[in-house]
């Protein structure tokens, strides 16, 4: 069975009320491709999250961009799981480069992070991704796979997870992982999940691309065989967002 594709736009800490407004209203009148083609989700800082969620159009899913570790509590500034699941917010970005490398969030935290998500009925975009050092070192597939084993050994069940392989070096950087390079990683990436989780894991997880994605590098970017989709950052919060959705057709025929 073909992996459905995948969109997520993610906000990060952009946005005033009208802004917001005016993103959403700009969805909600797009064309694109059915739910049958592509799966959407758009991720609002915390602030915007259940004004998103009330307005935005049905087909289109919300998700956080981070949640604490376990159940809420004296962790002041945190968001618990249960209080996304409590605002019917379905999906959270955990791991993402930033919380790993401004945050210092560590593979271990982040797989906890992942599996109380999951625990609690979440469904988790699980970002992984290397720095420039460490790819011109030569590091890429010891570091992406090092991220995704502290997962793998923490997480029985797959079935909610989308893996998000954002080369950190491409991030907001203008510079994108050609379409070989992409390709690349997460090929490999899919075959480690073969090996060390199963098969059919590796089979029907997605692997989505994150890193300067745009509407003009997306279709061919999208047309990469273990390319499942796009975790898109300053692009989503634009017109062409919608651009990008629409390269999910590139995987019909």
């Amino acid at each position: 069975m073909a992996r459905k594709f995948f969109v997520g736009g993610n906000w990060k800490c952009n946005g005033t009320l009208e802004e917001v407004k005016k993103l959403v209203s700009t969805l909600n009148a797009a064309e694109v491709p059915s739910e049958d083609v592509v799966e959407v989700v758009v991720s609002p800082p915390f602030v915007f999250l259940a004004l998103v969620k009330s307005l935005l159009r049905s087909d289109f899913a919300v998700s956080a961009q981070n949640c604490w570790v376990r159940k809420g509590g004296a962790f002041t500034g945190e968001i618990s799981a249960e209080m996304l699941v409590n605002l019917n917010i379905p999906w959270v970005i955990l791991g993402h480069s930033e919380r790993r490398l401004i945050l210092k969030e560590v593979n271990e935290f982040v797989a906890d992070k992942v599996t109380y998500a999951l625990g609690q009925g979440l469904k988790v975009i699980a970002c992984v991704g290397e720095t420039l050092e460490q790819r011109e070192a030569g590091d890429t597939m010891n570091v992406v796979s090092e991220q995704t084993k502290a997962i793998a050994e923490k997480v029985k069940d797959w079935s909610n997870i989308v893996v998000a392989y954002e080369p950190v070096w491409a991030i907001g950087t203008g510079r994108v992982a050609t379409p070989a390079q992409a390709q690349e990683v997460h090929s490999e990436l899919r075959n480690w999940l073969k090996v060390n989780v199963s098969p059919e894991v590796a089979e029907s997880t997605r692997i989505i691309y994150g890193g300067s994605v745009n509407a003009g590098n997306c279709v061919e970017l999208a047309q990469q065989p273990d390319v499942d989709g796009f975790l898109v950052g300053g692009a989503s919060l634009k017109a062409e967002f919608v651009d990008i959705i629409k390269s999910a057709t590139t995987k019909q025929g």
